[in-house]
């Protein structure tokens, strides 16, 4: 940062947001990496009883004591591989010199063919020549596949550019505590720069790797080590499948998330009537636990046992995804509890002709749309929201919730998990195209096409071109009968929420769909066998009495309500000013990049601004939560600038380039934010008309 008063000025980093949403600048992370170990550093001596001359692990001297600096990073990282890795260090492998003095070893393939892990001449030159050969151009992730005695994560540690960061997979806890005496990563470890991961494990890499989902959306390169690679090969594809499901997973999540962050927060100011005038899950709390629930989903396999669950009606809680809720009502079974989140109007068809619920629960997010919560029959909860407490406050808007579903079949879960249900069962859940259909047969998509079809044009064509525009995103997974069938990338998405959701609960879960997708964590078994092995007791009556007690519509809060909505917009309106100003500012810094003294005199006043940005956060925040495009943006910008390394005048342009691009979107942001306000203050003061 400049601060020469002749010189460019540029604001301290800060990355909160919003509050920090102009001319940053991004701290360069210098690495200290220490150099490639000789045998004269080597504290310990050569093993001269050994055939082939091996010495014992490596040390270096002095203040370099190389594992004691990595372990000491790796405590205050990742506590529980440190100490795998320390009981490992006692079993080091034999390390032998090269002509270079590096150090080099030997492993066996599966084959029994020995393996040396690195050149016997010059293993800092072969990791130089590896890492040259990988692509680092708008690449922020580098999946290195082996550690090897660690001198290639060493040499690519060295070239990392901004954020950049390193996964390394090594199953070998012996070789990961070999080369933690072998060269020096302390650095790399500390600042979390490299993320070190021996198991193959999909809930335990979903855990580490969360941090860095959004830098791993910018790009992921797979670093392969060969002879790491000969060692243990099936380990390695194992590895590189998760992490690839990973970014698939989390790129479809974040893009989700960007693409309907505006529609989302009009749904959830919509319902901010029925959010404070009915009643939170929390009577729900553990009513139901150890007793069975059934989540019932529209997946393909479910014609074959739909029938069957009007058995397990009292003796289960049944728990329909909105897909299914009037087909299940048509068939005479009436399910306990119905979810919805979606977010467009379109899902209203799945209530349409519903005059009578049956009493059965609606359990929403506050995003679904206010279509479907206002029209809907019965009894309604919705779930505690951030973006809700942020504009109602937390006094009045604060409630139990439940993670954020990906589905409707998501949100039954979290809901059946929360009432305490175990076994959880699933029935219909096929996260795959089973018989290469998409949906169960009376599903309200069929209903639409039915105008369409022709002694040519049957259901199952309309079916398998809905397969079919997929095809680029196709993909085969193992199936519960252990062949192979076709899911797509978003349904695979899905698949992938279940089993790391399973992955992190205790209660047993059992997939009794009957086909569709394996679903690691799951246990298998027919639903007939379900009936008559876990639903064979009645839930008693007394589970089920909150229902005739609580009350399920109260105005008293409306006129509250009212009073935050007022406070919100003038806060917003005050953002909107801010913004103004902003821009008008940006676009004169523009022309004076090349006139330091005038650049930093009317830097002043921005100055100003962030300080009162900083005072008020409140708002900004809802307005960012409508503008998150704007946010991938200008995260991507930034990212792209401290890995070009941009300084100076250059910087500068490119800073308040960003800047107006950002701003511009919360500007045009707060205008919206605005009018979604202003149209669920007019909806309040309509519910308070009808209350009189």
């Amino acid at each position: 940062m400049f601060t020469n008063k002749s010189e460019l000025r540029l604001p301290d980093n800060d990355r909160t947001g919003f509050t920090a949403c102009f001319l940053q600048t991004q701290p360069s992370y210098n690495p200290c990496i220490a150099k490639t170990p000789t045998v004269k550093e080597a504290r310990a001596p050569v093993n001269a009883g050994s055939a082939d001359n091996s010495v014992q692990p490596l040390l270096l001297s002095g203040d370099a004591q190389v594992f004691i600096r990595n372990m000491g990073a790796l405590w205050r990282t990742d506590a529980e591989l440190a100490m795998r890795v320390d009981a490992a260090a006692d079993d080091s492998l034999a390390l032998s010199p090269t002509r270079s003095g590096a150090f080099t070893a030997t492993l066996s393939a599966p084959d029994g063919a020995d393996v040396q892990l690195h050149s016997r001449y010059d293993p800092a030159k072969e990791a130089a020549l590896l890492v040259d050969g990988v692509p680092q151009e708008n690449k922020f992730c580098f999946v290195v596949c082996g550690m090897g005695l660690g001198y290639h994560v060493v040499e690519l540690f060295a070239r990392l550019k901004g954020d950049a960061f390193i996964i390394c997979f090594e199953p070998s806890l012996r070789v990961l505590a070999t080369a933690l005496q072998c060269v020096n990563l302390s650095d790399a470890i500390a600042a979390r720069k490299l993320v070190l991961v021996t198991r193959a494990d999909k809930a335990l890499l979903h855990d580490r790797l969360a941090p860095y989902s959004t830098l791993m959306m910018l790009g992921v390169q797979i670093v392969r080590h060969p002879p790491s690679q000969r060692v243990a090969p099936d380990e390695h594809a194992a590895f590189v499948r998760l992490v690839t499901e990973y970014a698939t997973y989390q790129r479809m999540s974040l893009l989700t998330l960007v693409a309907n962050s505006k529609i989302t927060c009009r749904n959830i100011a919509m319902n901010i009537p029925a959010y404070v005038t009915t009643p939170a899950i929390d009577i729900l709390r553990n009513r139901f636990a150890g007793h069975p629930g059934i989540i019932v989903s529209a997946g393909p396999s479910l014609r074959r046992n739909i029938d069957l669950l009007s058995q397990a009606k009292g003796k289960a809680v049944l728990l329909a995804v909105q897909t299914t809720f009037r087909m299940l009502l048509e068939r005479g079974i009436v399910p306990d509890f119905v979810t919805s989140l979606d977010f467009h109007a379109m899902s209203t068809a799945f209530f349409e002709g519903i005059d009578d619920a049956r009493g059965v629960h609606l359990v929403a997010e506050p995003k679904a749309t206010w279509h479907v919560i206002d029209r809907y029959p019965g009894p309604v909860s919705l779930l505690d929201n951030r973006w809700m407490r942020l504009v109602l406050g937390d006094a009045l808007a604060g409630r139990d919730g439940l993670r954020a579903g990906a589905t409707v079949a998501h949100l039954a879960f979290y809901l059946a998990a929360y009432m305490g249900c175990d076994p959880i069962i699933f029935v219909g859940q096929d996260l795959a195209f089973t018989g290469h259909v998409f949906y169960v047969p009376g599903v309200e998509i069929h209903r639409t096409w039915r105008g369409e079809i022709n002694r040519f044009n049957t259901m199952e064509v309309k079916e398998w071109e809905r397969i079919a525009r997929n095809g680029d995103i196709l993909r085969r997974v193992r199936g519960v009968d252990g062949g192979e069938l076709f899911t797509d990338e978003l349904l695979f998405t899905y698949l992938e929420h279940f089993e790391r959701d399973i992955s992190q609960m205790q209660t047993k879960v059992i997939n009794a769909t009957e086909g569709g997708a394996s679903i690691r964590g799951t246990h298998s078994m027919p639903l007939r066998d379900v009936l008559a092995t876990l639903c064979r007791r009645q839930i008693p009556e007394e589970k089920w009495a909150y229902r005739t007690i609580t009350r399920w519509r109260d105005g008293s809060r409306l006129p509250e309500a009212q009073r935050e909505l007022a406070s919100r917009l003038k806060e917003i309106g005050e953002v909107e000013s801010v913004c103004a100003e902003l821009l008008k500012i940006l676009h004169e810094l523009e022309g004076l990049v090349d006139q330091p003294d005038a650049f930093n005199r009317r830097l002043g006043r921005v100055d100003e601004l962030r300080v009162k940005i900083h005072r008020a956060t409140r708002p900004y925040e809802i307005v960012n939560s409508a503008t998150q495009f704007s946010e991938l943006k200008r995260f991507s910008a930034d990212r792209r600038m401290d890995a070009e390394a941009v300084e100076g005048p250059q910087r500068a342009r490119r800073q308040i380039a960003r800047d107006l691009d950002f701003i511009g979107g919360v500007a045009e942001g707060a205008v919206e934010v605005r009018g979604m306000l202003e149209a669920a203050l007019q909806r309040v003061l309509l519910e308070m008309e009808r209350e009189v």
